[in-house]
């Protein structure tokens, strides 16, 4: 696991130049992501060529995740798991379910990588790694990762510093504006809006090789700690499923996919901004979380993909996610404050100009059959948007949902007919 007291600190940075340089050498490296984050996986199955993984610990069952773990590691020589925000920040909830990579990590018995970004600091970082190294014995920090050094006295003070730690400095990366990656108001610009995502993956390879010890961090990878349990993943939503799929609507957990296929379903993917509508052969439709409010005007102008869905919902179910449940409404107002036309199968009218963070894990009983579950079912997730709800339409509401402490948060979602929306991504069953 490469992970980092706070998010910042470089950790996909390290994660990405780690892959792409193990790729390089002709390794075959698989990557995950501790948390519910869409956006960092996209760019590990870019660097790595295999798809991306979420592994969470408090939205997913602990069988689950440690079968998820166990089949991504027994296709790969090596695993990678990027952490989220600090190795140790997660929710109050029960042991080993609290979110934080940590529990990820002691769960599966992985080593920890740990990332210091020691701008401003010299041998304080050794104070730091020394509360990592004690912290939480159930986890294992087996090397540091010096990142943003300002000279070679820089480095050679905090080396110098730690070294009576007994921990091995793994890598020491000199403080370069140029590898950053840019970021919008979800997290990172997703990784197929790069046109140049090569050229950037090939120079964090070159960062990796030049700065990393890149045989040091191989040979301090242990082994997955194996996992032979039945897993429990939500059922698919029909046999054939259609998939919205383009830069609007990319927020989609591959183990879900991954999942459903197994199952038997069949994904079918379409496009509404190139203005396709859902196959009409498919026996349930899923709109997933994006960016719909970047691409609002012509969402709005999709005319045979919005008339392909109204068509598609008279009969079959269709569920939209965050982004998705706000195409399903009547009314998006972009960050401009011009409002545009949406697919109207649900009231819902929502708005990105009355810009709000809503932030946080979800667990949900479903009051209703839709395409997550029988009314009654317990399903986990995660809510993550600026977007607010102007107005709901008078529709029905999908879910009673709790937050991660188990405090009631009220019904929530929509339904109406064959069409029902939440704002929160659905993960796995309860």
């Amino acid at each position: 696991m490469i992970a980092a007291p706070r998010s910042g600190a470089g950790k996909t940075t390290v994660t990405l130049g780690l892959l792409s340089a193990l790729r390089r050498r002709g390794v075959k490296v698989r990557a995950a992501k501790s948390g519910p984050d869409y956006i960092d996986p996209a760019f590990h199955a870019a660097a790595t060529g295999m798809p991306g993984l979420n592994l969470d610990s408090w939205a997913m069952p602990p069988d689950l995740l440690g079968a998820l773990a166990a089949e991504a590691a027994a296709g790969a020589e090596i695993l990678i798991l990027e952490g989220a925000m600090g190795l140790f920040d997660g929710v109050p909830s029960a042991p080993g379910r609290t979110g934080a990579g940590a529990d990820v990590a002691a769960r599966l018995g992985l080593p920890v990588l740990l990332v210091l970004d020691v701008s401003g600091q010299s041998q304080t970082a050794a104070a730091v790694a020394r509360g990592f190294l004690t912290h939480d014995p159930r986890v294992r920090i087996a090397g540091i990762v010096l990142n943003r050094l300002g000279s070679a006295r820089h480095e050679r003070l905090i080396r110098e510093a730690i070294a009576p730690l007994g921990v091995p400095v793994l890598g020491a990366i000199p403080r370069d504006g140029a590898l950053a990656l840019p970021e919008r108001h979800l997290g990172l610009v997703q990784a197929g809006e790069h046109a140049d995502l090569t050229d950037r993956l090939a120079k964090l390879a070159d960062m990796a090789e030049h700065h990393l010890d890149l045989d040091g961090i191989v040979a301090a990878a242990g082994a997955i700690t194996p996992s032979h349990a039945h897993a429990q993943h939500l059922p698919p939503p029909g046999q054939r499923i259609a998939l919205a799929r383009d830069a609007a609507f990319s927020f989609v957990y591959a183990h879900l996919l991954a999942a459903w296929r197994r199952a038997g379903a069949e994904i079918v993917p379409f496009s509404p901004l190139a203005d396709e509508p859902p196959d009409q052969t498919c026996d349930a439709c899923w709109l997933p979380g994006g960016y719909p409010e970047l691409h609002a005007g012509r969402l709005a102008a999709a005319d045979r993909f919005k008339a392909g869905m109204v068509r598609f919902a008279q009969a079959r179910p269709v569920h939209g996610e965050c982004g998705g449940y706000m195409v399903l409404g009547t009314t998006l107002i972009d960050a401009q404050g011009d409002a545009h036309s949406m697919l109207g199968l649900l009231g819902l009218e929502t708005s990105f100009a009355r810009r709000r963070m809503t932030l946080g894990y979800r667990a949900a009983r479903l009051l209703a059959a839709s395409p997550l579950g029988p009314p009654g079912a317990r399903v986990r997730g995660h809510e993550f948007h600026y977007a607010t709800i102007l107005a709901r339409g008078g529709d029905d509401p999908l879910a009673d949902l709790s937050d991660a402490r188990g405090e009631a948060l009220g019904a929530e979602g929509s339904r109406r007919g064959h069409a029902t929306g939440t704002f929160f991504h659905a993960i796995a069953p309860d």
